[in-house]
């Protein structure tokens, strides 16, 4: 046995490797971090633990490895140092942080295949079960010839129907995500504890039986089996965690397989959703969940990166619900003329209608008119929209406000019969297309939190005041934002701000636009044609104090609202979440703001 200087705080050294790392990665996700996540890391470290304990137990007792006398504390668990279950702990801990923080804007209800799991994944899904169950069995041969290479077999024993189980269960899932949220989270935490293991190494903090092991170093200093050690329990802990993902965004994703969905699954209902038929997934609404993610992380980044505050199906709705808002505004802006748009919005209002009477009631199938009328990409955001737990009036007054949008493209020579007129008439139209937004939301969190969360009847109405004034706050910030951008738009520029503020500042609305304008030789305001002319440059001055005054006016609207924020129900990241948007939306506008002021 190879016996090294022992240092009697070695067993110390190799831990204080691991504790400040432990530290640093809690405060780095300490704002990102919800009481699911608890619950996933507390989950998978009683296994990992539960499931090693037996193992660890067993080498050391046939002398294996040791541990010297006078580098552990001396008390045990199945002649197990305390030390040792202790650095398993915290190895699950932090290679789990990485995972989280490294993986939290990933939607897995997404990446759940089902039926839509193609050939190619299936072939490398029998490989990978092949290439296991031959590593078991070749190892379990391996060990019973006691000599060298016995540790290196055992750790495969030990690892290998571990990963064969929850690879069988979710290599597809696996497949899908991207390298970044798989393999770093393995290869960072592997690579850091092979540093920190050939420093305990050399230390004499653990010994490893020289005729069982092969005598091969990876560097000098670390044994091959401590290399494949580390690497393994790294790769079962991601697994692991991805597993655990999969199972809990099937419970999310399918409420007409598993009605009750409480904040912290039971381990009884994981394995409901472990034993469920993949064939009984619908294919539709996995389809649905796609073209959501592809769309919201196209054309609305900021809300798809916030969403990843919330969890379970809160998360799925609040996504479900803005991918229906992003489709309807979608369909009115890039219709291809003014008359199209607007059938489009009377199509959206139709859809409504149907969707808001009952079954028995309507005129035609729901789901044959969204085929006929809609094109087949926007389809599944009609069909994914949660309307049970939405009222209609806020649904009809986002309709509304799109309606204003497209008084910019009606047919005419000037911009005189636009509907922003006064600042009462950019605070109803901002009520229409943000604030309606802030309510659906509201109310969606209203339901998935009632049953453990409740809020009373006249606390959701104050709240749902104050989210209404949160999104004209925030619609503020995005007109100020755009002023140029909305300028631009052909068909129909459009120029949201009021009239009477223009009319104060003696700024023609023409002039605004032609100041906006890509195209220099657009602009012709008295005698010089010059981009760079003074009067030009008087308009984009003035231009400038009206984006102040707009930004002034939402951060007043956002510093009367923030406090009710506070006041959201916390199951599900709700309260959590909400602050995340919001702020990350606001935080816009102080960008602006201090570029205004340089």
């Amino acid at each position: 046995m190879d016996v090294m200087a022992i240092d009697e705080s070695s067993y110390a050294y190799a831990l204080v490797y691991t504790i400040p790392l432990a530290a640093l990665l809690t405060f780095l996700f300490r704002p990102l971090r919800s009481p699911i996540d608890n619950y996933k890391m507390i989950f998978l470290t009683v296994i990992a633990v539960t499931y090693t304990i037996p193992w660890d137990s067993y080498l050391i007792r046939t002398g294996i490895w040791s541990y010297p006398p006078n580098v552990i504390a001396g008390y045990t668990l199945c002649d197990i140092p305390l030390e040792e279950i202790f650095f398993f702990a915290i190895q699950t801990y932090n290679t789990s942080l990485i995972y989280l923080l490294l993986g939290k804007v990933i939607f897995h209800p997404a990446h759940i295949q089902g039926s839509l799991e193609s050939g190619t994944a299936k072939s490398i899904g029998r490989f990978g079960q092949s290439a296991l169950l031959a590593i078991f069995f070749l190892s379990l041969q391996a060990a019973k010839v006691e000599g060298r290479g016995t540790y290196l077999a055992l750790i495969l024993v030990w690892a290998s129907p571990v990963l064969f189980f929850i690879w069988t269960l979710c290599y597809s899932h696996i497949l899908s995500l991207r390298w970044p949220n798989t393999l770093l989270p393995i290869a960072f935490p592997t690579g850091y504890l092979w540093i920190v293991d050939t420093l305990a190494l050399r230390r004499g903090t653990w010994i490893i039986e020289d005729s069982t092991k092969l005598g091969i170093y990876l560097w000098p200093g670390l044994e091959i089996e401590e290399a494949v050690f580390f690497f393994l329990t790294n790769l079962i802990i991601v697994c692991g965690l991805i597993c655990t993902d999969h199972y809990m965004a099937v419970l999310a994703t399918f409420p007409s397989l598993f009605p009750s969905l409480p904040p912290y699954p039971s381990p009884r209902l994981l394995f409901d959703a472990l034993t469920t038929s993949e064939n009984e997934y619908p294919k539709d609404r996995l389809l649905g969940m796609k073209d959501a993610v592809n769309r919201l992380r196209g054309k609305s980044r900021s809300f798809w990166v916030a969403s990843s505050a919330f969890d379970g199906r809160l998360r799925v709705d609040l996504l479900m619900l803005y991918s229906f808002c992003r489709v309807a505004d979608d369909l009115i802006d890039e219709a291809p003329s003014y008359p199209a748009a607007v059938e489009a919005l009377r199509s959206l209002r139709h859809f409504l209608d149907l969707a808001y009477t009952p079954v028995a009631k309507r005129p035609e199938d729901i789901s044959s008119y969204v085929r006929r009328t809609f094109p087949a990409e926007y389809q599944s955001a009609f069909f994914l929209l949660p309307t049970e737990y939405l009222p209609r009036e806020p649904l009809d007054e986002l309709l509304e406000g799109f309606g204003t949008d497209l008084t910019f493209s009606k047919p005419r020579n000037d911009y005189a019969n636009v509907e922003i007129k006064t600042e009462a008439d950019l605070n109803l139209y901002a009520r229409r297309v943000a604030g309606t937004v802030a309510e659906l939301c509201l109310h969606l969190v209203f339901n998935h939190c009632q049953e453990t969360d409740g809020v009373p009847e006249d606390i959701q109405q104050q709240l749902i005041a104050k989210g209404i004034e949160m999104g004209v706050a925030l619609q503020y910030v995005n007109i100020a934002r755009d002023i140029e951008v909305d300028a631009r738009m052909r068909p129909g520029a459009r120029v949201y701000l009021p009239r009477t503020w223009l009319d104060e500042s003696a700024i023609d609305v023409k002039d605004l636009v032609r100041s906006c304008d890509y195209d220099s030789l657009s602009w012709s305001v008295g005698s010089n044609d010059s981009p760079l002319s003074p009067s030009k440059r008087e308009v984009e001055a003035k231009i400038e104090t009206l984006r102040g005054r707009l930004l002034k006016l939402g951060m007043s609207h956002f510093h009367a609202s923030r406090p009710a924020i506070e006041e959201i129900p916390q199951t599900w990241g709700a309260r959590r979440g909400m602050r995340v948007a919001v702020e990350s939306y606001i935080e816009i506008g102080r960008a602006i703001a201090r570029e205004m002021e340089t």
